[in-house]
């Protein structure tokens, strides 16, 4: 169950709900997760998030290409 919640603590910031954040947070202190576990996950959760605004900035440079003068 302390898996569940780290994961769950995870998603939570990925979701960016701070209700979940709370809940979930108790639920793996209750089940022995440590501060660094859930740091650790914190910190997963931070990359995905980080990953997918990098990955989606294509689309910004595509928009940005097309509208460059021809060199």
């Amino acid at each position: 169950m302390k898996t569940k919640q780290l994961i769950a603590v995870a998603v939570a910031h990925v979701t960016q709900c701070p209700y979940c954040i709370e809940s979930h947070t108790k639920a793996a202190l209750r089940h022995g997760a440590s501060q660094p576990e859930l740091m650790e996950a914190i910190w997963v959760a931070a990359e995905m998030r980080a990953g997918a605004a990098y990955a989606h900035s294509a689309i910004a440079l595509a928009v940005m290409a097309e509208r460059e003068p021809p060199a």
